[in-house]
């Protein structure tokens, strides 16, 4: 025997059955629950068979302008809150159970939030039974009259089926019954609990059309649940122990030869009866973990799964035992899956153990969710994403039905109060995508090489027998066997053969009679079997004349099966060429379709491309002429700021040109008044004319005034302005100066002066809580283009904490002006001074005009307003 090498894996063999190239999407159903009070707000409503709305509720805004949105959702099918669980029922469960019957497999779960009424759908309630029970029914209403006798299917552990022969089916029978008894076939409604009687109605009598009357069936069920992701087996038998209690031991999930996934260890259970499989179900559903949360006062707390297992194996040629060949076992199962409900723990009030469960339950459905999207997105863009089944128990258990192995279908469970609107939106969009998967449609299992009607023909020929028996005057209503056992039990009881005296004459007179009786008998038994079976003769005479008959019948029939197999040969063979040119014809559709799908993707990559390039062309223009305005705007602006410049200039250079001009005029009268005086001696000069000088320019006034060689000017006072006080912060109070490092010195007259202030370049709380006073020197540039300083004064106040705040309650600025003042012309008007006033009354020397001047332009540029609006400097004179 050849071993595998180590360190590769073994090849796995092929599935037994592979999935069809055909597909069909999962049906996806929606059953509105009915609202718990008349007053509350609903935010669902029907439209049709197939499509619901929903509407949002008081307060729930969802769009930007404040508006609510309805949206609107389409189904396979819809049920209403009115709609009965027969009928959902016969939609939703009903062809599922039909698959079953014919060795397909299937399932069904049903998904929504907590409280929608999963449950209920699954199950139902006494009265309304729901899709399992009825299913339930529906299995052996069908399978009822061909079921074989239990333990004669046995299970391998290895999620595959053997067939015993009666013999050894009838010692399991006996060997459990002493041991583990069996409870038996409940045949009447009385005996099953009485929270169930009702849930199963024996006069809905739903059968499956085209059952295989040649085959023997029986079922199989068992029920898990999944609970924080670890597998429990419901029907497990623990021993229970008051004391110590032993927890549950959690299952593993394994691979069968035909890579189909279940749970090992996991007790199947045999059912004769639909009530006998609902109350083994019903046993383990009062150990399913369910709590009482603020939504619901059942909540699942996990996923259940309730699995029906349908053996059916062929009879042998006479139709009246099994074939003992386990290749010819066909087992199908069908899944029926109640989910835990999707919750958020803020409204539920979990606590504890409770959040950790709802967090598993919920992952596990994101899980659930993830894979299906990931299916979607390979099918619709054809990607080979890997889809993570592995990562929750609930995908890994039912990975082979998405990959081809049954039918799936869903119901929606919705609940429309308002209360549930995020959660059902969610539920809803999980839905519609769910149903855009496609699942592979399973194929019809083969069937045994024998000709169909193997137990119709047996259970005739019993029938013609019997007919035949009765016209030749033999038994009626027993065969032949049955007859000859009932002489050889009526057989009279050797009586006792034991001789205890010489001289008795009773006990072998009395063997004598006896043994004569028994040979009586014997010879009515010869007679008999001698009788019937010269009937029998006769019969199979006449049956051999009709088998000639039928020879001849059957050999002129196979002379036309013979033209008729020519026909079909001849059609096989247009077929096949016709096969030939589609799948050439396919060939070529497919090159065209992948050549059509690389010319696609390079359209779309250079649509793409254009997009892109269209877009940094619209960005670049948008830049350009926003680079244009901001050009623009940097253009007037630097031109309006040279013509205010240009304009101070020449306003300058006037000015400066007009005090040389006056400065030569006053020189020039002083000269002519001295030589005027020089010439005409005695006669007093006339008074010059008392004009203002002009003001004189900053370089000018910095300059010393030259002395004229006329006689000193009357004395005159330089008039003195009042002092104001510059600042407030001149005070007693210790102050905070808050001056950064970047500020200038721009060398302004009226700086303030802060006593007892402590200066920092960034703020500190240390220095802070030693004052009482801030201020902060801030430079910025003003509109005229000049650098002006601003002084924001504020008060230091304790806060609560225990640290420091600054209020802000006054702003100095400091600023820098170039202020000119026009000169004024002299009046011609101006009349000549008394006799005697010539040089008290003329301002004659330069010197004491120039110093005039000064006094007037600094008494006019300062004004008392300076404390309360601000200080604003000027350049020195």
């Amino acid at each position: 025997m050849s071993r595998p090498v180590k360190g590769k894996t073994p090849r796995r063999p092929p599935p037994k059955y592979a999935p069809s190239s055909q597909k069909d999407p999962v049906g996806v159903y929606c059953r509105v629950r009915p609202l718990g009070l008349e007053d509350e707000e609903c935010c669902i409503e029907v439209i049709s068979s197939t499509t619901i709305q929903l509407h949002a509720p008081e307060g729930f805004k969802t769009n930007r302008n404040g508006e609510y949105k309805e949206t609107q959702y389409s189904f396979k099918k819809v049920f209403g809150v009115s709609i009965s669980q027969v009928e959902l029922f016969e939609h939703v469960a009903k062809p599922l159970v039909d698959n079953l019957i014919h060795g397909k497999n299937g399932l069904l779960f049903t998904y929504g939030v907590t409280g929608s009424g999963k449950t209920f759908t699954m199950t139902g309630s006494p009265g309304q039974g729901g899709l399992l029970p009825r299913s339930l029914n529906m299995i052996f209403n069908s399978i009822g009259p061909y079921q074989a006798k239990r333990y004669v299917f046995k299970t391998d552990d290895k999620n595959g089926m053997e067939v015993q022969n009666e013999i050894d089916a009838l010692l399991e029978r006996q060997r459990r019954e002493n041991n583990l008894p069996v409870p038996k076939t409940t045949s009447s409604r009385q005996k099953l609990d009485p929270e169930i009687a009702d849930m199963i109605k024996p006069e809905e009598a739903y059968k499956a059309d085209g059952v295989d009357e040649d085959s023997s069936y029986s079922i199989f069920v068992s029920y898990i649940e999944i609970y924080n992701n670890y597998i429990y087996d419901l029907l497990e038998e623990n021993q229970e122990d008051a004391i110590k209690p032993k927890p549950p031991q959690s299952r593993i999930l394994r691979e069968d030869q035909n890579h189909n996934m279940y749970v090992a260890g996991c007790m199947e259970v045999e059912v004769k009866s639909a009530e006998e499989a609902f109350q083994v179900f019903w046993r383990g559903q009062k150990k399913r973990k369910v709590a009482n949360t603020r939504l619901n006062r059942e909540s699942s707390r996990s996923h259940s799964v309730f699995i029906i297992k349908l053996a059916q194996a062929p009879l042998d040629a006479d139709g009246d035992n099994i074939l003992q060949d386990k290749n010819q076992v066909s087992v199908s199962q069908l899944c029926l899956v109640d989910l835990a409900g999707s919750e958020r723990t803020g409204r539920t009030g979990a606590e504890g153990t409770r959040i950790r469960e709802a967090g598993n339950i919920n992952q596990s459905l994101l899980n659930l969710r993830t894979c299906i999207e990931i299916l979607r997105e390979n099918q619709m863009c054809g990607t080979n994403r890997m889809v993570p089944y592995r990562d929750s128990k609930v995908t890994h258990l039912f990975k082979n039905y998405f990959d081809g192995e049954g039918k799936v279908k869903m119901v929606v469970c919705v609940n429309p109060k308002a209360d549930d609107y995020d959660e059902t939106l969610l539920v809803m969009r999980f839905a519609e995508m769910t149903q855009e998967v496609e699942v592979a449609r399973p194929v019809d299992r083969p069937i045994c090489g024998f000709t169909p009607g193997r137990r119709h023909r047996n259970q005739a020929f019993k029938e013609e027998l019997s007919r035949k028996l009765e016209e030749r005057g033999g038994p009626i209503d027993r065969d032949v066997p049955s007859v000859i056992n009932h002489l050889a039990h009526s057989l009279p009881p050797l009586p006792s053969s034991e001789l205890t005296d010489p001289n008795d004459d009773i006990t072998l007179p009395r063997l004598i009679e006896a043994l004569q009786n028994r040979h009586r008998i014997r010879q009515m038994i010869i007679e008999e079997y001698n009788k019937a079976a010269n009937m029998m003769q006769s019969m199979l005479q006449e049956l051999d004349g009709n088998l000639i008959s039928k020879d001849n019948f059957i050999h002129e029939q196979n002379g036309r099966l013979a033209e008729r197999e020519k026909i079909i040969q001849s059609n096989r063979a247009e077929m096949d060429r016709l096969e030939k040119k589609t799948k050439m014809q396919e060939h070529k559709i497919d090159i065209l379709q992948k050549t059509t799908k690389i010319y696609e993707g390079d359209k779309r990559s250079l649509q793409q491309e254009l997009e892109t390039r269209d877009q940094r062309l619209q960005r670049e223009q948008t830049d350009k002429r926003r680079m244009e305005q901001r050009m623009h705007g940097v253009v007037s602006d630097t031109q309006h700021k040279w013509e205010k410049e240009c304009e101070r200039r020449v306003n300058a250079k006037q000015l400066e040109m007009q005090n040389k001009l006056w400065v030569k005029d006053e020189k020039l009268k002083q000269l002519k008044a001295i030589v005027s005086e020089s010439k005409t001696p005695g006669r007093p000069d006339p008074p010059p004319r008392q004009t203002q000088p002009p003001q004189r320019s900053s370089r000018e006034e910095r300059l010393p005034a030259k002395r004229s060689a006329s006689p000193s000017p009357l004395p005159t006072t330089t008039p003195v302005r009042q002092l104001h006080r510059r600042s407030r912060s001149a005070g007693g109070e210790k102050w905070v100066d808050h001056k950064p490092t970047s500020s200038l010195d721009l060398g302004t007259v009226l700086q303030p002066v802060i006593p007892n202030a402590i200066q920092v370049s960034a703020p500190s709380e240390k220095a802070l809580s030693k004052c009482d006073r801030y201020v902060l020197t801030h430079q910025e540039v003003a509109s005229d283009g000049e650098i002006q300083t601003k002084l924001i004064k504020g008060d230091v106040m304790k806060t609560r904490g225990g640290g420091q705040a600054v209020q802000f309650t006054d702003i100095e600025t400091l600023r820098q002006e170039l202020t000119t003042v026009p000169g004024r012309k002299r009046k011609s008007s101006e009349g000549a001074p008394a006799n005697g006033e010539r040089k008290d009354g003329a301002w004659t020397d330069v010197e004491t005009r120039c110093s005039v001047a000064m006094e007037m332009r600094a008494g006019s540029n300062m004004g008392p307003g300076l404390e309360h609006h601000g200080i604003t400097k000027r350049r020195k004179p």
